[in-house]
């Protein structure tokens, strides 16, 4: 029961064009890290390598700005990584592209639907929080089961690293978007037999 399984560092991207517009987007292939978003992943992982020189596996999303991200991780460490489909952010539908000032105006009705039931809401052609909280869990239990008494990182999204969060401390899942996550951050967690420690969350080094 008090065995570590894995041990997983979870990496949010860079930032990118779009990070201070708070915008809902799920494409694969826009925007890429900006010259800010490289400098900050670069300062994490100096960070990482001190903190924990070893890993032994590398897996991303299919994003353009994470896979940049772990390119750079990757060199650091001296080993490749892996493009997973199953990190693939939540499936915005029509919401996609738009910042939550916007869709005010644009799907007032919608957005009055999300606020009222923001677990199990699906907007036209998107994914509602619990699939893609549950398409997640079954991503993380696979790789755990994969990676017995290893040390990995998961390059991605802050929305995959909010259900990550919420999973290890069963939190409500209506609450876990109020989890701030920023770009260029480290989150640990640890997975056992039958529960999980968050070990630190959201850290951005100093300096």
């Amino acid at each position: 029961m008090y065995k570590r399984k894995c041990k997983i560092t979870y990496i949010c991207h860079g930032a990118t064009i779009y990070s201070e517009d708070n915008r809902l987007f799920d494409n694969p292939n826009y925007p890429p890290l900006n010259t800010n978003g490289r400098e900050e992943i670069q300062k994490l992982v100096e960070w990482l390598v001190k903190r924990a020189p070893k890993v032994d596996k590398i897996y991303c999303s299919t994003t353009l700005r994470a896979v940049q991200s772990a390119k750079i991780i990757a060199k650091s460490y001296g080993v490749d990584f892996d493009i997973v489909e199953g990190l693939n952010s939540k499936k915005n539908g029509i919401f996609d592209g738009f910042n939550f000032e916007q869709l005010e105006d644009i799907y007032p009705q919608q957005l009055e639907l999300y606020h009222k039931d923001r677990a199990d809401y699906a907007p036209i052609n998107g994914e509602s929080l619990r699939e893609f909280d549950a398409r997640i869990d079954d991503f993380i239990k696979d790789i755990v089961s994969q990676n017995i008494n290893k040390r990995i990182i998961v390059v991605a999204q802050a929305d995959i690293i909010q259900a990550a969060i919420r999973h290890a401390l069963d939190i409500p899942i209506e609450n876990q978007t109020r989890i701030y996550i920023p770009t260029g951050s480290a989150t640990q967690i640890n997975y056992y037999s039958s529960w999980e420690s968050l070990v630190y969350a959201s850290y951005v080094p100093l300096g």
